[in-house]
């Protein structure tokens, strides 16, 4: 089996590369207003995590065939198209980390939290297995055990749900058709409040939807979130970072650490080194 490329350098010109692929990405997302879009391949590259096993999460590998041809994943070839236009100008910047930063851009430029971003990310070569992510058919058990898969809560699951305040279901691709919200293309609590309102002429409801309002737990959170949408925007941003840095950060914390150690030597090193120097030039005085 293919092993996992090797991690990027996260050094100044990375980091310079990753702000350049930050406009690149605003420039398209507005102009294809491909928000929603964007912000599903994010979660679906990440949401494949399993952390038992720590394979899968977004480590790019939604880009293979094997994976972006998975029922759940129908239509994502057109935002992975998108996004291999912004990847041939920036080659240097992993799919991985490209992917996720089009999901932080999404909800930013549709009026949502700033999300804080991490680049770092390795590509992987290979695809975990079909039947990872949530099925919009089920229910409240089931969004638990794909969730508590990955390591998230509960109040994980209610807050990334609150993104479907973005865009709408294509009969095509998932079997359902039409809008969450009455404002697809804004980013606000609008979901919670619609979930809580009931019927709601025209708008989309999913089985997945309305567990949220009919289990306990969930439904809490789904108050709270209606009612102040700062709350739902603080939470979102945590648990979206959260998602997107699944099986990730360890690997960030382990090449700090080397980093750091690789300073700590070389720092050792040039001591040891004009110690010597020191003693040779006071010796030949």
């Amino acid at each position: 089996m293919a092993a996992a490329a090797a991690s990027p350098i996260v050094d100044t010109e990375y980091l310079k590369e990753i702000e350049k692929v930050r406009r690149d990405l605003r420039a398209l997302i507005s102009s294809k207003n491909c928000a929603p879009l964007m912000l599903r391949l994010a979660w679906h590259d990440a949401g494949t995590y399993d952390a038992k096993s720590k394979t899968g999460g977004p480590d790019g590998s939604i880009r293979h065939q094997d994976e972006y041809t998975h029922g759940a994943n129908n239509g994502l070839k057109i935002a992975i198209d998108m996004c291999e236009e912004i990847k041939a100008k920036h080659p240097k910047i992993t799919y991985a980390d490209l992917f996720q930063l089009a999901g932080v851009v999404a909800v930013e430029i549709t009026g949502g939290p700033t999300i804080d971003f991490v680049p770092g990310r390795k590509d992987s070569s290979m695809s975990p297995e079909e039947g990872r992510l949530p099925d919009a058919n089920k229910d409240a058990s089931h969004l638990r055990d794909v969730f508590y898969r990955m390591g998230l809560s509960d109040k994980d699951i209610v807050a990334l749900s609150g993104g479907h305040t973005l865009g709408k279901a294509h009969k095509e691709r998932s079997g359902f058709e039409g809008a969450w919200t009455k404002e697809p293309l804004k980013f606000d609590n609008s979901y919670f409040k619609e979930l809580l309102r009931g019927d709601s002429e025209g708008l989309l409801k999913l089985p997945t939807d309305m567990v949220l309002v009919e289990d306990p737990k969930f439904r809490a959170y789904v108050e709270k979130f209606a009612q102040d949408e700062d709350a739902f925007f603080a939470d979102y941003a945590a648990s979206h970072k959260k998602l997107s840095e699944l099986g990730f950060r360890e690997t960030a914390k382990c090449t700090t650490i080397l980093a750091q150690s690789a300073v700590g030597l070389a720092v050792a090193a040039v001591v040891v080194i004009l110690g010597y120097c020191y003693e040779m030039n006071r010796r030949i005085k």
